[in-house]
């Protein structure tokens, strides 16, 4: 087994997509630094996170997907120094979930690795995420733990008190580390920096691009793709599989064309406000209380009093929707033109 396991489980949009692109971009200096960085991708550690919670139609997303958290834990049994395995998705593990995945790593000391940011950062961000997969629940109404069955985006993934419950109730707590995302100014790197000092890595060894994040929608641009989803969703729509919704609706539609409209960026109303205010002092109470180590600054987690104002995406007006709507229709008939150049056939009467 492993000597040590550490276990990055998000939370989602916590700069989660640059971290693990430093990894594996990185994975033959880990191996030379002693480290195991199992599977032979990033999506294997997605399927593990899904496999873990005993998602039903696993296969759906590919036909090796389920099985596949038991093949990396195979690895790390096979590896007797340092192992790694990240993704986000591992933070919405319920309770027995978690202490059944502890109990396997077993006698491997393991080390789990939270990157976190303020509560209302992650319900805005945690939102527009939801939307570019597919999501048509407005930002008002969110709630719960999981919205529309996707239980990757809720208060069960985005709460981080709840994570550090169900996450650091069996280990030491200088074993559980929560990392804050920096803030404005901070060299680009720190991030990192301060993910891999937790590792136990040097960061100066291994290259830090510049930030390899999943770019944010404006508001006026998420709200339009929600509008959308329910056409391409909804019953009779052919972008339900997970497949589809990742490569058509995240990929095309909002991160080729509509992040290229820049925007505004949103904001969300006073009570959902107050309410992340809460969430979020909870979490710091208990990371103090605790006594989990921080690699960061604590305080940056707070929700703070001075909030710029932000329009929210039930105030976007028809006719920003519309301008925003007109710009996409000309991005789509320019790719449909050039498809045609190699399909005639694509269009009629060509």
């Amino acid at each position: 087994m492993a000597s040590t396991v550490y276990l990055h489980i998000g939370l989602p949009k916590t700069g989660t997509t640059y971290l693990q692109s430093v990894l594996w971009g990185a994975r033959d200096q880990l191996a030379r630094d002693g480290y195991l960085l199992p599977g032979s991708g990033h999506r294997e550690h997605l399927w593990a996170a899904l496999d873990l919670q005993e998602r039903r139609n696993l296969a759906r997303r590919h036909p090796d997907a389920p099985g596949t958290l038991e093949r990396l834990l195979a690895e790390v049994e096979r590896h007797r120094g340092p192992a790694i395995i990240t993704h986000e998705f591992f933070c919405g593990a319920r309770r027995a979930q978690v202490d059944r995945l502890l109990e396997r790593l077993a006698p491997a000391q393991v080390h789990v690795v939270v990157t976190a940011r303020d509560a209302l950062g992650m319900l805005t961000a945690g939102w527009a995420e939801y939307v570019k997969n597919g999501g048509t629940t407005p930002l008002s109404e969110m709630g719960g733990e999981a919205t529309d069955g996707q239980a990757e985006f809720g208060w069960r993934t985005w709460d981080l008190a709840g994570v550090l419950r169900r996450w650091g109730r069996q280990l030491p707590p200088e074993q559980v580390h929560v990392v804050p995302m920096p803030g404005r100014g901070a060299p680009r790197d720190q991030h990192w920096r301060n993910v891999a000092t937790v590792l136990g890595l040097d960061p100066a060894r291994y290259d830090a691009p510049e930030e390899a994040r999943n770019p944010a929608l404006g508001v006026t641009q998420v709200e339009l793709l929600r509008r959308i989803n329910p056409h391409l969703t909804g019953e009779g729509g052919g972008f339900r599989r997970p497949v589809d919704r990742g490569t058509w609706i995240r990929g095309y539609l909002a991160e080729r064309h509509l992040v290229g409209q820049g925007g505004e960026r949103l904001g969300a109303g006073p009570e959902q406000v107050a309410e992340c205010r809460e969430r979020a002092e909870k979490a710091v109470a208990m990371i103090r209380r605790r006594g989990f180590h921080v690699q960061g600054e604590v305080e940056s987690l707070l929700v703070p009093h001075d909030l710029p104002v932000r329009q929210r995406p039930h105030d976007v007006s028809d006719a920003e929707l519309l301008g925003s709507a007109s710009m996409l229709v000309a991005g789509l008939l320019e790719d449909v033109r050039r498809l045609s150049r190699d399909a005639p056939d694509l269009i009629e009467g060509a």
